[in-house]
């Protein structure tokens, strides 16, 4: 996601773009200054406040977003280039832990270049304390919100920069760990071109975004719309309608793979955009990889909230085949709904896991089990929807759910079918035969236990994809309500009995 360029505004600005108007209460105080009275470095502190008008390079407070209450850090880069000095990071670390003692989502927005040099290593260590304050404000299931700006280098961008549950960038941002001014002068000539600028950390999936301020309120109020949204009480609405073994003898097995497989069928995109509301995409596994393949999302469905994996398979048969990237970007995700107590929908349409050199040194084996025992032992609620193809592997990665959801002509096999046929006759010709033989249909995963509710296509998903994706999103909703009005332990105790039994 990328926004356009609207200058670079300064912190007091800024603050007053993404908030709402007049909301704004600072938290500082007058900082306690480390610079001898009378030293170069304490002249040079009343220089810089004369001349910005700021007392600090860190500003605290609070405002509202939307209407909802929340918590600000940021960095103001014309005070000493935003350096971070003990003041400074005692006055963050206080702001911190303010936030987290008022159980407040928390907005931060670097800009700077680093250690304050004029304070030595006492300053340097600062930057321990304030990533232990924003460890524990995420332990205690608290939002964390990060918008990089203009420059961020050093220990601010190796700390409480990169630490963000979502991280957005400002439009051409200088974003890296040392500065190109101190590389060339260590290193006797200048750093690559073009490394260290807010799109290509989003291209490398080390950002979810590279948006303007306006645009970052946007993406702000969406973001905690999904990670603020009530979890207890939610209206599970009515029982969803009859499904369709009921009404209709099952398509065979084929005949359903062939269905899943249209060009014209609804993906996990066209499910966001149609049944469910609030949808910000993240990007990345926000450590240096990205897998088109694999779709990660905030969002909710109806009231519901939750953290989206879904595969892509129109992005897989562009090229971006799933592969251990993209498992990593799902266990992001994981970990991301297991920090914050949000449920976790998982939408598996595959064809199948990416077959390569790159794939098999890249660990897609210990991903896929990694996945398997990330999902199985999460704490958050978990619901699978099985939306088109279901193959191999990949699709084995997405699925342990406490509750699963399947389209009416989904399907889940260990292999293609024409796998399975090369597999055993050494041909494709006897995919139909196997895929019949081996209970890949909705109908027969749910007589096995695999899948729970089956949403339905009338008749088919291509033919009415808009209501298809609303009414899956529907299921979503009531089946992500029913879970989170069960006690946590209670879930997962049932979520171990069902895989436990499966097939005795």
């Amino acid at each position: 996601m990328t926004g356009g360029d609207a200058g670079r505004p300064d912190t007091r600005t800024l603050i007053a773009r993404v908030l709402d108007p007049h909301s704004w209460k600072s938290w500082d105080e007058p900082p306690r200054d480390r610079a001898a009275p009378g030293s170069e470095y304490a002249a040079e502190l009343a220089r810089v406040r004369a001349r910005t008008g700021y007392d600090e390079s860190v500003v605290t407070g609070e405002g509202t977003l939307d209407g909802r209450r929340v918590a600000v850090v940021a960095c103001e880069f014309s005070f000493l280039a935003g350096s971070i000095g003990v003041a400074a990071a005692e006055r963050l670390v206080r702001a911190v832990e303010r936030a987290t003692a008022e159980r407040l989502p928390l907005l931060a927005a670097p800009a700077s270049g680093g250690t304050r040099m004029q304070e030595g290593a006492l300053a340097f260590t600062q930057m321990v304390k304030i990533t232990a304050a924003v460890a524990a404000h995420r332990a205690a299931g608290l939002p964390y919100v990060v918008y990089l700006r203009h420059p961020t280098t050093g220990g601010v961008f190796a700390s409480w920069g990169s630490l963000g549950h979502v991280t957005a960038a400002e439009p051409g941002a200088l974003i890296g760990f040392l500065g190109p001014r101190v590389f060339e002068s260590l290193h006797g000539y200048p750093f690559p071109r073009g490394v260290q600028v807010a799109e290509n950390l989003y291209a490398h999936g080390l950002v979810d975004a590279v948006v303007s301020a306006e645009d970052a309120r946007e993406i702000a109020i969406r973001t905690l719309a999904v990670l603020c949204a009530p979890r207890a009480g939610l209206e599970p609405g009515p029982e969803p309608g009859p499904e369709p073994e009921e009404a209709a003898e099952p398509v065979p097995a084929w005949e359903a793979i062939t269905r899943s497989r249209r060009d014209d069928r609804p993906g996990v995109r066209d499910l966001l955009k149609h049944g469910a509301r609030d949808v910000t995409p993240l990007h990345g596994t926000g450590t240096g990889e990205r897998d088109p393949g694999l779709l990660l999302a905030l969002a909710r469905f109806g009231a519901a909230p939750a953290v989206v994996l879904g595969q892509d398979r129109w992005r897989q048969r562009a090229g971006s085949t799933l592969g251990p990237a993209g498992l990593r970007v799902a266990r992001r995700g994981m970990r991301l709904a297991g920090e914050l107590g949000l449920p976790l929908v998982t939408v598996v349409d595959t064809g199948g896991a990416e077959l390569s050199k790159a794939a098999e040194e890249g660990g897609l084996a210990a991903e896929i089990a990694r996945c398997l025992a990330d999902l199985v032992m999460l704490d958050a609620p978990t619901v699978c929807l099985l939306l088109g193809e279901g193959a191999g592997g990949a699709a084995l990665a997405l699925l342990p759910a406490d509750r699963v959801v399947c389209a009416q002509h989904a399907w889940l096999s260990p292999l293609p079918p024409e796998g399975a046929s090369a597999l055993l006759y050494r041909t494709v010709d006897f995919a139909p035969e196997i895929a019949a033989a081996q209970g890949v249909r909705a109908a027969d995963l749910r007589r096995d236990g695999i899948v729970d509710r089956i949403v339905p296509e009338r008749p088919d998903a291509a033919y009415e994809p808009e209501e298809f994706c609303r009414r899956a999103g529907r299921t979503l909703e009531h089946e992500i309500a029913g879970l989170l009005d069960r006690p946590a332990g209670e879930r997962m105790a049932a979520r171990f009995a069902r895989y436990r039994s499966l097939g005795c």
